[in-house]
């Protein structure tokens, strides 16, 4: 096992200082976050020259790239934001393979639309599961056609709230692409 950290828990905008951050910090991986490099963390489009500073950045820092932040709102009430999201996800999904990072992170979601981390007294409605559940269908597929995995964490706030939730899931989903991150 190795010991990492969360990218953005550093301050900056360019891969190389973040990820020197992270080495100085005592790591030798992390989760990064496209945010590390001056995008949003779910761009519009392709990342071609940040994905080259990325990549650069961490075999002169030696830092490995564990995971790629992916997280939009699986269960926002309004379709479109979700549509809006994985559209996203396909550009984040599409830089982690280029990266070979193995692993995307995800948030299964509420039904907060200011959001996504935030309890929503209609997370617990089989509607809100049946959307976070299209979405995750969606998003493996995508995910499996890149080569990578897919990786959510229960959250007391979200639509998958317990090691009973992901556990629902991952046999729903009957796809070896989906993993728990704790």
């Amino acid at each position: 096992m190795r010991l990492g950290i969360f990218a953005k828990t550093f301050s900056g905008t360019e891969p190389a200082a973040v990820l020197t951050a992270v080495k100085q910090a005592g790591y030798e991986t992390t989760q990064f976050n496209l945010a590390c490099a001056g995008l949003p963390s779910m761009p519009d489009v392709e990342p071609a020259e940040a994905v080259i500073s990325i990549r650069a950045a961490a075999q002169s820092t030696g830092v490995s790239l564990a995971a790629l932040s992916g997280t939009y709102n699986m269960a926002h009430p309004d379709k479109a934001v979700r549509d809006d999201g994985l559209r996203r996800l396909v550009v984040v999904i599409e830089a982690a393979a280029a990266l070979d990072i193995p692993l995307v992170t995800l948030c299964t979601g509420s039904r907060n639309a200011a959001d996504q981390w935030a309890y929503h007294s209609d997370n617990a409605d089989p509607a809100a599961w049946s959307d976070m559940a299209a979405e995750m269908e969606k998003a493996l597929a995508l995910a499996e056609g890149a080569g990578v995995d897919l990786g959510i964490e229960p959250e007391q706030a979200n639509i998958v709230t317990s090691a009973k939730d992901a556990t629902r899931l991952i046999a729903d989903m009957s796809s070896k692409h989906l993993k728990i991150v704790l």
